[in-house]
């Protein structure tokens, strides 16, 4: 275990999910995600896990390197440094100069109105996900700047790229009319840690009524009427476009403002269809187009450690 920076635990159950799970990460998984995994299911240390995530930092304070699997090549991007501070956030480092660094990266990089565009400009022609908007002057992205923000509110940072960018969040969700689930989900990610909570509890109710009165998660999995088809909608981490979300989708975690737009009923069947998704392998599929044969196996791993942290948080058993 001392290779894995994991302790003893007791063994996990033999074909339980976690088991499977297991397996298929040691088989499949970067060296990010192994460690990762060790982390939350092996009660494994959060160095490892940040030495890990340094093979990924640039000079700039961002981070690159096909963090983020559909976009490849060695330059910073918003969406690998957001990558990147959801893993220091997951392993409670997310602050100190390292921090810092970043929101220097993010104030170089933002646009006239202070928020993140999905992708910056300068690819240079690296491999790059078709559906990835690779554009000359990228414009600002909610998708990009609403999950960063609120990363960077839960851990209590304080830096001025924050100001306008938190401004900018605040105007597109309460501007939000007729959306898709990635732009909800990023606005959830928003709310659910910015720090003005009687402002963030009534854009989240109306962004719920929203949610449901535009048919943008699918209540029943087994009923594919129920399935939204989401429009045509730019590159972020998630389902890929027109992909069904369900309320775990909305809802990671009991404490999220969104699991108040969904019944218990509701609730329970999309945790049942989660966990009833698990391949044969152990390993969750991903719901990005496969446009590489490389990036899907990548990119399976991270969405096999995001189902179960989820199934877990909604009090699951995993394992």
């Amino acid at each position: 275990m001392a290779e894995t920076g994991a302790s003893a635990l007791p063994p996990t159950p033999a074909h339980s999910p976690l088991f499977r799970a297991e397996h298929f990460v040691w088989l499949t998984a970067r060296v990010l995600e192994q460690r990762l995994f060790a982390y939350h299911f092996l009660n494994g240390a959060a160095d490892p896990v940040e030495t890990a995530l340094d093979a990924y930092r640039n000079e700039d304070g961002g981070y690159g390197h096909a963090l983020e699997p559909d976009l490849r090549g060695p330059v910073s991007q918003p969406l690998h440094t957001g990558h990147a501070l959801a893993v220091l956030d997951a392993i409670g480092r997310c602050g100190g100069q390292r921090v810092e660094r970043v929101c220097r990266y993010l104030t170089s990089v933002s646009t006239a109105d202070g928020a993140l565009p999905s992708v910056g400009p300068g690819r240079r022609g690296y491999p790059t996900a078709p559906s990835v908007p690779v554009v000359a002057d990228p414009p600002s992205d909610l998708l990009a700047t609403g999950p960063v923000v609120g990363l960077l509110h839960r851990n209590e940072v304080w830096h001025a790229w924050l100001f306008r960018a938190t401004d900018f969040c605040w105007q597109a969700v309460e501007s939000l009319e007729k959306s898709h689930p990635r732009e909800i989900a990023a606005a959830v990610a928003f709310l659910d840690a910015v720090p003005d909570r009687p402002r963030a509890q009534a854009l989240a109710d109306r962004l719920g009524r929203l949610v449901r009165a535009q048919r943008l998660a699918a209540l029943d999995a087994g009923r594919s009427a129920d399935r939204p088809v989401a429009p045509d909608q730019p590159f972020a981490s998630g389902p890929a476009p027109g992909e069904p979300h369900f309320p775990h989708d909305f809802a990671r975690t009991p404490r999220s403002l969104a699991r108040a737009w969904f019944t218990e009923d509701e609730m329970a069947r999309s945790l049942d269809f989660l966990a009833a998704q698990q391949q044969e392998d152990g390993g969750w599929p991903t719901r990005h187009p496969r446009w590489a044969p490389g990036t899907a196996l990548e990119t399976r791993p991270m969405a096999t450690i995001e189902a179960l942290r989820t199934l877990r948080a909604h009090g699951r058993h995993v394992g």
